[in-house]
């Protein structure tokens, strides 16, 4: 269902893969920025771009399970710091790595940019995952 590709002609990148293919026919769930708000819509964690990117994750978490997928069937992220510290990505990329999201490896993209939607917020995660022939043929079961 999922090919990873490390391109040998390129830098071997260290917890990503550079390309993931996903077999036609599959679903795949294309998944809005993960936010490091908690079920009262405020930002968790201010000022600490780590405990927020761990919310984040938390609630990445929660928008795979609404649609019958997992951390492990991730296939592409973007994951967004306010920050242009190289240490402060890395830290969150730390948090990537540790949640089992880098576990495929996924293909990821790393960006430090100047602010995000909500006051205060410093991580934002947008993933596209496979939706696993479980899931579907569970939803179909649901459906009927």
């Amino acid at each position: 269902m999922l090919e990873r590709v490390t391109v040998p002609t390129l830098f071997p990148p260290p917890t990503y893969s550079h390309a993931t293919v996903v077999e036609a026919g599959t679903k795949l769930a294309f998944l809005a920025g993960a936010v490091p708000l908690d079920v009262d819509g405020k930002v968790v964690g201010l000022g600490d771009a780590v405990r927020q990117a761990e919310q984040v994750v938390v609630n990445l978490g929660e928008q795979l399970r609404a649609v019958g997928s997992d951390l492990e069937h991730v296939v592409a992220t973007d994951v967004y710091v306010v920050s242009s510290e190289p240490s402060v990505l890395s830290a969150v990329w730390e948090v990537v790595e540790a949640s089992g999201l880098s576990a495929g490896p996924h293909s990821s993209t790393l960006i430090g940019v100047a602010c995000l939607g909500y006051t205060g917020q410093l991580v934002e995660i947008t993933a596209t995952a496979v939706v696993p022939e479980e899931a579907l043929a569970e939803e179909e079961v649901s459906q009927s």
